[in-house]
């Protein structure tokens, strides 16, 4: 039993890492345009088949595919916002998050009429799992980790080491004086847009790495990666990761009571929960 506690965790571990990266991308255009963009689904479908055209299709490798999935769903998440959703925030974050949903289903369906309906999985090596204590991990598993490791460790430094992340975080706090700061608020938008498409973008390829992907595959996440934002703190970053690593263990914890039909409730529990008795989130609301 404690070999499969263990596994679980460890598996959590892996899962929440994965979580993570569109998580970010999700709290960092709630941070700056306060409101929840559901179209952060699309984005993840977009930048999924972005890599796999790149790896399959032209046989380039992951690192180029992971690059230039970011840069696909980066943007088509600018075009979105510039052409649609900007026009309806100013009637308020609800109107505002609607139209997201409407923006996903659209993302969803440009991306069914040129790929189809049709799995697809990335050309990724077989390798044998790795194995330690009893417990096995895959190496695509570790692979995943470690550039999640990297991405996040890039954000942070890129909020809290550069102009441009500092002006970000001042949007964020409060977007009225950073405009008298001599702060750009629209520019700072475009950016935190940009970085949330590039982030989702980045956690689509690892996703079909991992698994394999249709147009639905932002959808099957989009619940855990708004479970996990609101469970650390909407609008927080760090938050985001804590929340990311707090559902992807508690889902694989679930597997050893539950059937895995019910996998997918441990989202709606959470926000639950979490709302019920701490509406600001584990972390409390942080502004990036």
């Amino acid at each position: 039993m404690l070999s499969a506690i263990l596994q679980a965790l460890l598996n959590g571990l892996m899962t929440g890492a994965l979580i993570a990266i569109p998580a970010i991308g999700f709290s960092a255009i709630f941070a700056v345009l306060r409101y929840p963009s559901f179209a952060i689904a699309g984005y993840i479908t977009i930048g999924a088949f972005a890599g796999w055209t790149l790896n399959v299709s032209f046989g380039l490798s992951m690192e180029v595919a992971l690059v230039g999935a970011a840069l696909v769903a980066a943007l088509a998440a600018v075009a979105t916002e510039q052409t649609i959703i900007s026009r309806l925030r100013p009637s308020g974050a609800l109107t505002a998050a609607i139209g997201s949903i409407a923006m996903n289903l659209v993302l969803e369906n440009i991306v069914r009429f040129f790929y189809g309906n049709d799995l697809r999985g990335y050309d990724v090596p077989l390798v044998p799992d790795v194995r330690f204590w009893g417990l096995r991990v895959g190496m695509q598993q570790i692979e995943t980790l470690i550039i999640s490791i990297i991405v996040m460790a890039g954000v942070f430094l890129f909020l809290t080491r550069t102009r441009f992340g500092r002006a970000m975080r001042a949007v964020a706090d409060n977007a009225d004086l950073a405009r008298l700061k001599g702060i750009d608020p629209r520019k700072v938008s475009f950016v935190a847009v940009a970085l949330g498409g590039a982030l989702a973008g980045l956690g689509g390829v690892l996703l079909g790495a991992d698994t394999s992907i249709d147009p639905l595959t932002g959808f099957r996440i989009l619940l855990t990666v708004f479970a996990a934002a609101v469970l650390g703190g909407l609008g927080s970053i760090p938050g985001a990761v804590v929340g990311a690593l707090s559902i992807g263990i508690a889902e694989e914890l679930s597997l050893l009571v539950l059937p895995a039909t019910y996998r997918g409730a441990v989202g709606f529990v959470a926000i639950l929960v979490i709302l019920t008795f701490r509406p600001r989130g584990l972390l409390g609301e942080r502004a990036l």
